[in-house]
């Protein structure tokens, strides 16, 4: 099957050239893209694909960041994903209603401009050092209870059991959602994230998600709370309120962007840790290597790979982009660049030069790094302390998922 260009259906056949036909979706490239990016950075640092509509993928470090700095050639607005992630508004859902939509977009990421500096100067008090050091509270003794069910039974999995537990209620505890509804919001993230191949899923985790945000708003108004969405509906720009369409974006951003990214990033360390014992050992050992350490898995498991699409065509670099085609800021593969990191394919958990990409760069560099960073921090502290011995299970299978996001879905663990 060929690609649609206009409904962006996918390429089917394998990738035979990932010069000029990759797929970020291929399961050889969500099991292993590092050989694919050392590949491509000596023969084609900006490879092509015709697929999902068109796009290009760089390789280098000086490429993804010097795109992301370039809002101008290279804007969020039009665009910030691979596959559109917003529902078309001719859709019902089961009932028949019309089907919600962002039409405020995901801001401040999916904006430039005046409306991305005023929506990220909302986020950002939310994630601020002081607030996220109050969220660390409740991050370490949400963190202890799930090790104590793995302890319990002496395995688990520490992907699903663990690392994707944490981002999802730590995030819910923000905006004032209940822990019940973590498997709910995991869901949701996922459809959006990771079935790119899969209309349907696409679908129902963007109405569920944004069905959620619309009814919490509505509840709110009602009976304000002490959240985040609260926070939104209380807050004004140019003397008016803030509208509901940005304050759905701003909560859907914050569930999309908050929950899988750390996640992939706790759960990468993870496996990391079960599989390097050398490095389990060390840092078990010499605990003031934490924040260096931390630094290094963000860079070396980097798990977000953006999108921006071009409104016209444009010339990078002797690149002929077309109008429609999107250019990929591929921020891990930039923090693999061997030019920029001395042993760049090895975790060395006390690097000093560490200028990794893995938040992104310029203007919508993330927001929320304050939060992911202690996120992942504390979640190794507290596995550490109570596990500092721990191993994959032998003949079982460690899974991963990939695209935009790819971190390991399935790790099981057997701890001493």
């Amino acid at each position: 099957m060929t690609n649609d260009t206009t409904s962006g259906a996918p390429i089917t056949a394998p990738v035979l050239d990932w010069a000029s036909d990759y797929d970020i979706f291929d399961a050889g490239y969500v099991a292993d893209p590092f050989g694919i990016w050392d590949e491509l950075r000596a023969a084609c640092p900006m490879a092509h694909t015709d697929r999902w509509g068109g796009s290009w993928l760089p390789t280098r470090y000086s490429d993804v960041y010097a795109i992301a700095h370039d809002v101008e050639k290279f804007p969020s607005s039009n665009g910030i994903s691979v596959v559109p992630i917003v529902v078309p508004d001719t859709g019902t859902d089961a009932g028949g209603q019309q089907a919600p939509v962002l039409t405020a977009g995901v801001p401040p990421i999916s904006a430039d401009g005046e409306l991305h500096s005023w929506t990220r100067r909302l986020i950002l008090p939310t994630m601020s050092p002081a607030r996220v050091a109050e969220y660390e509270v409740y991050t370490r003794e949400l963190c202890r209870r799930l090790i104590d069910e793995i302890v319990t039974r002496g395995e688990g999995d520490a992907a699903a059991e663990y690392a994707q537990q944490i981002p999802v209620r730590v995030i819910g505890h923000i905006l004032g959602v209940p822990e019940e509804m973590s498997p709910t919001f995991t869901e949701w993230v996922r459809d959006i994230l990771e079935f790119a191949h899969d209309p349907e899923r696409r679908r129902r985790g963007v109405m569920g998600m944004i069905g959620f945000v619309q009814q919490a708003i509505a509840e709110r108004r009602a009976e304000p709370q002490d959240d985040f969405i609260t926070e939104l509906l209380a807050s004004e720009h140019n003397g008016e309120p803030i509208t509901d369409p940005v304050v759905m974006g701003m909560c859907a951003l914050l569930l999309i962007a908050g929950i899988d990214t750390t996640w992939s990033s706790i759960g990468s360390t993870m496996w990391h840790l079960a599989t390097h014992p050398e490095d389990r050992a060390r840092l078990v050992a010499e605990p003031e290597l934490m924040p260096t350490a931390i630094e290094e898995f963000l860079r070396a498991y980097a798990p977000v790979t953006m999108a921006r699409r071009l409104i016209e065509d444009k010339d990078y670099n002797g690149c002929p982009m077309k109008a429609g085609e999107r250019v990929l800021m591929n921020f891990p593969a930039a923090n693999r660049d061997p030019g920029v990191f001395p042993d760049a394919d090895k975790v060395i958990l006390d690097r000093q030069q560490n200028r990794h990409l893995a938040f992104g760069a310029g203007i919508h560099r993330c927001a929320g790094s304050n939060l992911a960073r202690m996120e992942l921090r504390v979640a190794v502290e507290e596995w550490l302390a109570r596990i500092p011995e721990f191993e994959v299970v032998e003949g079982s299978a460690v899974t991963w998922a990939g695209g935009q996001v790819r971190g390991p879905r399935s790790i099981p663990v057997r701890v001493a």
